[in-house]
């Protein structure tokens, strides 16, 4: 692994623990075990860094899901596996999770706007594979960037919002299963 992406893991993880506030470039060269300086060759300030750590999940988050699609599987099918792909990526979604925390607490410009830009980015995705599947007239015709919205506010009120509220952290059969027989269901065609 390069510098770069030892940084860029460093960030992240300093990022979900401490949030972007709190964070110091201090204490991301500690975790990628670098010097500080080595930090500013690759990115100007943390803002910059934020930026490169939310892009690159965004483009893994992507990348994973793409190359988990089956064009010969059906939407239902195909939206069960990418539903599977993305509860496997629960643990990259706290630097998400702790983004939403500390925009609703500090109201902190360049965490709303971080915030702002993933859920754009996610939105346009899945409402493009929603689309996909109206073309192919498997899914009820609808609003592909409602429904991808309602997708993402629902997966992330199970994975963030219910372990705040309840004793417990749903698994992924059980966030499937519910997006299978309720939100899924009602998009099927059939």
């Amino acid at each position: 692994m390069d510098r770069r992406q030892e940084i860029l893991e460093a960030a992240s993880k300093s990022f979900s623990l401490f949030g972007y506030k709190a964070t110091t470039m201090d204490q991301v060269a500690k975790i990628a075990n670098v010097g500080k300086g080595t930090i500013y060759t690759f990115f100007a300030n943390k803002e910059e860094l934020l930026q490169e750590v939310v892009i690159s999940m965004i483009r893994e988050m992507k990348a994973e899901t793409d190359a988990t699609i089956d064009p010969n599987l059906g939407f239902m099918k195909n939206a069960h596996i990418a539903l599977m792909k993305m509860l496997q990526f629960r643990e990259r979604h706290l630097l998400f999770a702790k983004l939403i925390e500390e925009e609703k607490e500090l109201r902190t410009p360049t965490v709303k706007q971080m915030l702002l830009q993933i859920e754009e980015e996610i939105v346009s995705y899945v409402a493009g594979r929603i689309q996909i599947g109206i073309d192919k007239d498997e899914i009820n015709p609808c609003n592909p960037q409602h429904v991808a919205y309602l997708l993402l506010k629902s997966y992330l009120a199970f994975i963030v919002d219910w372990q705040i509220t309840h004793d417990e952290q749903l698994g992924e059969q059980a966030i499937l299963s519910i997006f299978k027989e309720t939100i899924f269901r009602g998009l099927a065609k059939n």
